[in-house]
């Protein structure tokens, strides 16, 4: 990727560099690749350097840099090895990244040479010496007495000539006997990532040095060819050119398809597999930190790349270096997210220093395996994804095994000849031949490989190391003599003509699979990304063009928010939240999105060009639906995108000449030694080509053409249909254009938003009612699966669509919104109640001013100014002119407030609006309570208007779009059941409707908005809490209403009363209550569904004691109530002496009005919370088969609630300490028979029963641990009950340590649900039953002291031991 400020190099590639050990430079280790004395010199790196780079410079390229290529053409520096290793070529892309982003890629193939150098053969004799005699020196001092390593490359010399092919033999090296080779590397260096180009040329290239024919076209004639006369492709082109004597083509996407990519996918599967392909994907989605770990240079630029493709439209935007060099290791220990690879072999990987970060993500490409850090989510729909993956790898006949083999052909034939015998060879020392044809033939077979050998195989059995084996002649690389035998063999006919024709087409075919193949990975994911984000240009937030420039923009670009996360993220399923939360977060989306609103400027980013082409195109196939279905969906775009790569490559559109002999004087291919590639002519390599001028222009008018088409963003043929379908739209039509034929035309369209409104209603019907859905026959295989988010997504979308149809001008993002906002600037016109602001009267008329029927001109005209209509602004202000004298008008100024457009400036006006203004303060209530008549306690229903809604929705910081407000709009309605009410007053102005709206929209059709609102109507008849368990972050009022007894001494308190709150998603703090006041409003983050309720004093003053019936507290958005019973005592030396109750509520229903609810909670409660007070206790006079059917009851209901879907259960809170709940069951269970009315003294409670039980078990527990300190003997019969006796000791302790403010019975309540939680209470049963405690306080009828009875009561409470119970926070007071 160039850097912006360079044009883009018209050339395939810019430079040709050499790189290896300098021939007049000693051997100087590498100090930076780390300690080097502990390794044999043969294993240890050495400096090398770029020997030569052609051209000098590239015009339109960036400069040589030579530490970077040098370091990345030989990540380990120089390696020497003997005849004895394995010799053979490798190749590898690496990538020069620049500070500015700018990247040059790079194509390296690395190679041996033999060292004629006699310096640098004593060099490395000379440190062969020294490390033997360290060695020998370490070994010495170790032989005492210390176990001898295992490795022999610590003994002396003549040890491990002993043993010539052991592991240590190949690291030692005799001058008198071995021979020396070193790396040498040719590269190639530009600005596309042509992959399969550079590798097959510079193995060609090499293979015709190896050769050493004697013909008229050098080295230099290709390398100039190659960097003179081959230009890059243009878009949407394809170029041949002769490749080493072979024809190869490369091509180049058009800017409206996938970029550039040539490595293959069909490896990078079979090297890891679908399931860790995904994994690592998500890792890298997440932006966590990604180590590629290989011994192959080649694997980890495949893997990196192939990823990096695969994240398209997103670009990975931080450290990303997929060959660490060795002396940059210390980068690992970098904090911020990074993509790095490091080279290692598989028997030294355990001395890799890998850091030990959570976000680690550790990818083995030659095992296949990738650890990812603990917290990873799951990537959407993860299983259909790897199912529809695994299904394109079966048709393309691919395993989805891995890949165990190198990228690189090793075959025999590669191996480079070895000229010397073997050191522990008999035979002569010299064994390099004098001929020069052996070190030919050795290497003649090369010829007959293919040249995309990684590319050319289709058969999965057969593999990469299989793909070029079949061999054949091709009679443009043979010598003379072999051509002549070649014809004669032709000519007799024992060679067929039709051979070389034959596999060449088979390989131009396995081009165009692997193309095809690749293509066809990269549309499934794409696929993915577009069906995940197809409505995200709806959330984001767009500043104003006409007020900011981009500099403006980008300076405060830090500060803003551009994106509206929150709406977003309610319309997705829940599954996916985990996913899409962390990845908006990511620099890669908020690139995307910066991308986005830099278009506004003109600035275009290809990949997003790309990414809201293929959005659109979804959105036409779905009637521009924003929520996708959440089903799965795959990709269908494969084989329209295989036509166009056939089309193109079936075509070729320019034939770079074929290489030509240079001039006599500049050639050198024959002053080189053979087997060393030699310098080039740096002259003949600097000329510029005479006919460039003509060579760049042979497709000059078509690629006008092309440029054309890619800037319509069509392709010839959709050019063709969009003429035809102007030339039909300019021709004239003598349809009858009245509304009842408009209406006609639209019926279709009409009829199907009609019809899909009935599918939404119903199925979120279906859905919300569940198992009681399935009973009444509505259990449709199509509903299983759909959450109840993505339908509420669903209904918004449809909204949206009835609401876009027809429109006069399009205001906006939100078509629903822009009608709220127009509805309530009208209300806001119209409220006489408000005071009348003089800035805006409209003017006075004159006395002879004929009448306004509807709409005054001024608002007429400024209506047509919003709707675009301007063609009619003229008679409209001439019709102002005369009817209102102008000098009456009063100006606006600066203290006016602005009036509630739909601009975004507007809308953070009308958001700055305060909570205080919207309900009364704490004085109006102290106010209107001082009012109010003898002191009782009221509730204001709220209002029921549009308007009061959509100022608590735009009252909300979270929110930045009209989209998020239009959707927070529609959940906020629906979960108060006004939504088809508050829809019938917004289509009720009818004047509105014919302003914004055309004659045949779908909101002007009478009979079938009618038939709308029904359907939406259907929705009341179920809860739905859409509003309040998306929005989890705003911030809420809730009212909280105090109802004292009536009778004169418990009506008020002198002590400083306080309340708390928790619901299922947070807990408020302890909340002051003003002292002689009953009621209050404050505001906290959205606390969920309330559950519990905390109230309590300090039990100060001279009258301190409150006696408590209720307590009402409603959500001041909302509107819903819970209603949290009490009756009782608050205080020290009455009732149970307690200054804390905890209270349960229940959701009030919303049928019960706001008097009603009032007039019930003036009364005592008919069940008081926690339980009913002793001296009460006798008036319930239950009977025991009464109290085992209400246990009974309250079990099932709790194993109920585990087995029911997790969308479908209620509160958990309720039934275990709500009406007739397990704590309310198990109080009847151990209040009957219980003698808690004393005649002298206070009343028992049943907590003081516990106490004594635990005293009773803690002398029992001291005499057990006694009796087994003296004996020394356990018993093992009474070992579960002792335990279970120790657990309640422990947790009667904790619950008297946690609060001395709780009272006795709030302390039962906790003791039954925390041992609930610990699965205690059916063990404890039969010790308290055994207790004398038991005997000494409960009558001989109780239910504690029959032995059937209890053992009943152990069944069923062992009911839930399978489950566990998670408790609120309000409950368990922070006890563990």
């Amino acid at each position: 990727m160039a850097s912006p400020s360079q044009r883009e190099s018209q050339r395939l590639f810019d430079y040709f560099a050499i790189i290896g050990l300098s021939p007049d430079a000693s051997l100087e280790p590498d100090h930076l690749q780390g300690e080097v004395v502990v390794l044999p010199p043969l294993e240890r790196s050495y400096k090398g350097r770029v020997l030569g780079y052609y051209p000098d410079h590239a015009p339109t390229a960036m400069p040589f840099d030579h530490h970077a290529v040098q370091m990345l053409c030989l990540p380990r520096g120089l390696q020497f090895r003997t005849q004895k290793h394995v010799l053979e070529p490798r190749f590898h892309p690496f990538l020069v990244t620049k500070e500015d982003g700018s990247r040059a890629y790079g194509f390296a193939y690395v190679f041996f040479e033999e060292v004629n150098s006699k310096q640098i053969c004593t060099a490395m004799h000379t440190l062969q010496s020294v490390y033997l005699t360290e060695m020998s020196s370490s070994h010495a001092k170790a032989s005492s007495g210390a176990t001898p390593s295992r490795d022999t490359r610590s003994l002396p010399r003549q040890f491990r000539l002993s043993a010539p092919k052991s592991p240590a033999a190949l690291h030692f090296y005799d001058i008198t006997k071995d021979q020396l080779f070193v790396t040498k590397c040719i590269a190639l260096v530009g600005q596309h990532p042509y992959v399969l180009s550079a590798k097959k040329f510079l193995k060609g290239l090499y293979r015709f040095f190896i050769q050493c024919e004697s013909s008229g076209v050098s080295l230099e004639s290709h390398v100039y060819n190659l960097l003179y006369e081959v230009p890059a492709p243009p878009p949407g082109r394809c170029v041949a050119f002769s490749c080493i004597g072979r024809m190869h083509i490369c091509c180049r996407p058009t800017s409206h398809e996938l970029p550039l990519f040539e490595y293959s996918m069909r490896d990078f599967f079979l090297g890891l597999g679908v399931e860790s392909v995904v994994q690592l994907l998500t890792c890298v989605l997440l932006e966590n930190q990604v180590i590629l770990v290989s011994s192959d240079y080649d694997k980890l630029m495949l893997v990196a790349e192939s990823i990096s493709a695969l994240i398209f439209p997103f670009v990975w935007q931080h450290v990303y270096v997929p060959i660490l060099p060795s002396s940059l290791h210390h980068f690992l220990d970098a904090p911020v997210p990074f993509i790095m690879g490091l080279q290692c072999a598989q028997d030294s990987r355990d001395t890799i220093q890998i850091p030990n970060e959570a976000n680690l993500c550790l990818v083995d490409v030659d095992e296949g395996t990738v650890e990812v850090p603990e917290d990873l989510p799951q990537f959407p729909h993860r299983t259909d994804f790897i199912q529809e993956l695994t299904q394109l790898l079966l048709k393309w006949e691919i395993p989805s095994g891995k890949l165990d083999r190198n990228l690189n052909e090793h075959h025999s034939q590669y191996k480079y000849r070895r000229r010397r015998k073997f050191s522990w060879s008999h035979d002569s020392d010299s064994g390099v031949s004098s001929t020069e044809g052996s070190m030919c033939g050795s290497h003649s077979s090369i010829t007959s490989l293919p040249c995309t050998t990684v590319a050319s195989s289709t058969s999965p059995s057969h593999g990469i190391s299989n793909s070029g084996r079949t061999p054949y002649f091709d009679s443009l690389n043979l010598s003379p003599q072999l051509r002549e035998i070649t014809a004669i063999a032709k000519k007799a006919g024992v060679y067929e003509f039709d051979e070389p024709d034959r596999i060449r087409k088979e390989k131009d075919s396995g081009f165009l699979e692997e193309l095809k193949f690749s293509n066809a990975v990269r549309e499934v994911f794409l696929n993915r990304f577009v069906h995940m984000f197809c409505a995200y240009d709806h959330f984001v937030i767009q500043p104003s063009c006409q007020e900011t420039d981009m500099e403006q923009w980008l300076s405060c670009r830090e500060s803003m928010q551009n994106f509206d996360k929150a709406t977003f993220l309610s319309d997705q399923p829940e599954a996916h939240l985990p996913f899409l939360s962390r990845f908006i977060e990511s620099q890669m989306f908020t690139t995307l999105v910066d991308n986005k609103i830099l278009s506004n400027w003109g600035k275009h980013d290809t990949n997003l060009r790309i990414f809201d082409l293929r959005i659109r195109l979804l959105r036409e196939r779905y009637d521009d639906s924003l929520v996708r279905t959440p089903s799965y969906e795959p990709c269908t775009t494969i084989r329209e995108t295989e036509q166009i790569l056939e089309k193109r490559l079936s075509h070729i559109d320019y034939r770079a000449p074929a290489p030509m002999p240079m001039d006599p004087q500049a050639e050198s291919c024959t002053q080189f030694n053979p087997g060393h590639f030699p310098l080039l002519d740096r002259i003949a390599l600097n000329k510029e080509p005479h006919n460039k001028k003509r060579s760049s222009h042979a497709w000059r008018r078509r690629e006008r053409q092309e440029r054309h088409l890619e800037h319509t963003g069509l392709t010839s043929d959709q050019r063709d249909r969009v003429m035809l379908d102007v030339k039909a739209k300019l021709q004239p039509k003598l349809a009858d254009m009245s509304p009842a034929h408009m209406a006609q035309t639209n019926w279709k369209f009409v009829e199907q938003l009609l019809r899909e409104c009935k599918t939404r209603t119903k199925r979120m019907l279906v859905e919300k009612m569940g198992s009681e859905a399935v009973e009444l026959g509505h259990g449709e295989g199509s509903l299983v699966g759909v959450e109840e988010n993505t339908l509420i997504a669903s209904l918004c979308d449809l909204l949206e669509r009835v609401w876009a149809h027809g429109l006069q001008s399009k205001q906006g993002k939100s078509a629903l919104w822009s009608h709220l906002l127009n509805y309530q600037e009208l209300e806001e016109c119209s409220d006489s109640s408000k005071p009348v602001n003089p800035n805006f009267l409209s003017p006075v008329p004159l006395n002879n001013a004929p009448k306004i029927s509807s709409l005054s001109p001024l608002s007429e005209m400024l209506m047509s100014f919003k709707m675009g209509n301007i063609s009619g602004l003229g008679s409209l202000a001439s019709q102002l002119a005369n009817n209102f004298d102008l000098s009456t008008m009063a100006l606006e100024t600066e203290s006016a407030p602005a009036s509630p457009t739909k601009s975004p400036s507007n809308t953070n006006s009308l958001r700055k609006k305060s909570l205080q203004e919207r309900w009364p303060s704490d004085r109006s209530i102290e106010k209107r309570s001082k009012q109010s008549e003898s002191g009782v306690p009221s509730l204001r229903p709220l209002p029921i208007s549009v308007t009061f809604d959509m100022r608590n929705v735009l009252a909300m910081t979270e929110i930045k779009t009209h989209i998020g407000y239009a959707r927070a709009w529609v959940r906020l309605s629906l979960e108060k059941k006004v939504l088809s009410k508050h829809l019938t007053s917004l289509l009720s102005d009818s004047e509105l409707l014919r302003n914004l709206y055309k004659r045949y929209a779908f909101l002007r059709c009478d009979d079938e908005k009618e038939q709308f609102l029904s359907y939406l109507l259907s929705l009341n008849a179920v809860d739905y809490f859409c509003y309040t368990n998306t929005y989890t972050s705003t911030i809420v009022p809730y009212r909280v209403v105090i109802f004292p007894s009536r009778k004169s001494s418990g009506a008020s308190t002198s002590a400083n009363a306080w309340v708390s709150l928790g619901g299922t998603i947070g807990q408020t703090n302890n909340i002051s209550v003003p002292r002689g006041q009953v009621e209050l409003v404050f505001q906290h983050k959205n606390l969920g569904l309330l559950t519990t309720l905390r109230i309590g004093h300090d039990n100060t003053g001279l009258s301190p004691k409150w006696m408590v019936e209720h307590v009402l507290v409603r959500n001041e958005v909302t509107g819903h109530t819970w209603k949290f019973p009490c009756g009782r005592w608050l205080g020290r030396g009455i009732d149970d002496g307690s200054l804390e109750r905890i209270l349960v509520g229940e959701l009030v229903p919303c049928h019960i009005t706001s008097d009603d609810l009032v007039e019930s909670c003036r009364t005592p409660p008919r069940c008081r919370s926690p339980n009913v007070p002793g001296p009460r206790r006798s008036d319930l006079r239950l009977t025991i088969p009464d109290i085992q059917q209400h246990l009974g009851d309250s079990v099932n209901s709790l194993v109920k609630y585990f087995y029911k879907p997790e969308k479908e259960r209620g509160s958990l809170t309720l039934l275990l300490c709500g009406d007739f709940g397990l704590v309310c069951c198990l109080e009847q269970v151990f209040s009957y028979g219980f003698k808690s009315t004393r005649f002298f003294g206070k009343n028992l409670y049943l907590w003081d029963y516990f106490e004594r039980i635990h005293q009773n078990f803690e002398v029992v527990l001291r005499e057990e641990m006694e009796r087994e300190q003296l004996t020394g003997i356990g018993k093992d019969s009474q070992h579960y009950t002792l335990t279970s006796m120790a657990e309640f000791v422990s947790l009667v302790s904790r619950i008297n340590a946690s609060s001395s403010q709780l009272g006795k019975d709030d302390k039962f309540q906790l003791f039954v649900c925390l041992a609930a939680r610990a699965h205690l209470l059916h063990r404890i049963m039969l010790p308290l039953h055994r207790s004398p405690v038991t005997s000494h306080m409960y009558e001989e009828h109780a239910y504690l002291r029959d032995p059937q009875l209890v053992k009943d009561l152990i069944n069923v409470l062992s009911a839930l031991n399978e489950f566990d119970i998670v408790l609120e926070s309000s409950l368990t007071r922070g006890i563990d």
